[in-house]
């Protein structure tokens, strides 16, 4: 056999296999944002659009978040809403108990949540599929009502309510632009950490967990702490945008915050539609999802109250059924398709 030969049979070298790397992708997440910022442009003196795109950016942020645990490490979790209230209610806390800048309470915000959301996982990780999700609600349930009972931290029923004193040192603006920069700044540093986790060891490991536990676990990883791992870092940036959250309503309550539909599916239902396990899929799905549902809350609410929870589990159905990747997955398989055809 010739040397021609060998090499038309040898194995392909790395160097030219097309493997997406931090590197490749760092310039499309550029582009993601650079988008999003030129969409927030578009709208300038929209109040109305500005305030859904804000909303959307930080969905998308919490969907992102949410996508570390749920989409790599295929752990199903929809008590993510809790660690939501944990960051607002620290920022709420810091705000109204000692007068300080809500800027100040990002870090032990993200720090409790990041350290609740390992102790208590430590012991639902034993739990796997419809277990480990049915687990995460009961979670939020009973932090809803411990919340109800502690009112010298949440305000009980009433709530916490932020005083309206303008200035980037409060968070609080008077245009809806504002917002929706700072929300999108939390949707580049929530993407550009799942970018980096997705091509790190840790998000091997986690994508290895997700396929089959049991031949991870096998093969050598370390399964619980890898989890464990990714639940607190997903947890921390959940926290931060409930830390957001509260200083752009300023008015919060518990059944708001631990709302399950509201926060906890809905976070991990625009993860399932965009696109879970994907980078981009949660963004997507967020600007899907959210200017739809306010659409059909305006048009439709008070004709047909409910009609816009009726549509979304319609769509996720849809999403199931027919497009198992999420829209992102279908659309990048479909560019995939294409290419191959032209090549």
């Amino acid at each position: 056999m010739s040397n021609t030969d060998i090499a038309a049979h040898a194995p392909p070298r790395a160097s030219d296999i097309n493997v997406p790397t931090l590197a490749t992708e760092l310039p499309w997440l550029a582009a993601a944002v650079a988008g999003c910022l030129a969409l927030t442009f578009a709208f300038t003196g929209n109040s109305f659009a500005l305030n859904i795109l804000a909303t959307a950016f930080l969905f998308g942020g919490l969907a992102t978040a949410w996508n570390i645990i749920g989409g790599l490490g295929g752990q199903f979790s929809l008590g993510h809403s809790v660690f939501f209230a944990i960051g607002a209610y620290t920022t709420g806390n810091v705000v109204l108990g000692y007068a300080l800048s809500p800027w100040l309470a990002l870090v032990p915000g993200m720090a409790m949540a990041a350290a609740f959301g390992a102790a208590v996982s430590w012991p639902v990780f034993r739990l796997r599929g419809p277990f480990f999700a049915i687990a995460t609600m009961a979670l939020t349930e009973v932090m809803l009502a411990l919340a109800m009972y502690f009112e010298s931290i949440t305000g009980g029923a009433p709530g916490l309510s932020i005083p309206f004193k303008l200035g980037f040192a409060n968070m609080i603006f008077r245009d809806r632009m504002s917002y929706a920069f700072l929300m999108l700044g939390f949707l580049a540093v929530t993407l550009l950490v799942f970018a980096i986790i997705r091509h790190s060891r840790l998000g091997y490991s986690l994508q290895a967990i997700r396929d089959n536990e049991d031949t991870a676990e096998a093969a050598g990883i370390d399964v619980l702490r890898s989890k464990l791992v990714a639940m607190a870092i997903s947890a921390a940036l959940t926290a931060a945008g409930g830390c957001l959250y509260i200083m752009y309503v300023r008015v919060v309550d518990p059944p708001s915050l631990f709302s399950l539909f509201d926060v906890g599916v809905k976070i991990a239902l625009i993860a399932l539609i965009g696109g879970i396990g994907t980078t981009y899929g949660p963004l997507l799905g967020a600007l899907l999802i959210i200017p739809l549902e306010n659409y059909l809350r305006a048009e439709m609410g008070g004709v047909f109250p409910g009609s816009n929870l009726i549509v979304l589990g319609a769509i996720l159905v849809v999403t199931a059924l027919y497009l198992r990747k999420g829209v992102f997955g279908a659309a990048s398989s479909l560019v995939g398709s294409w290419r191959s055809k032209r090549q």
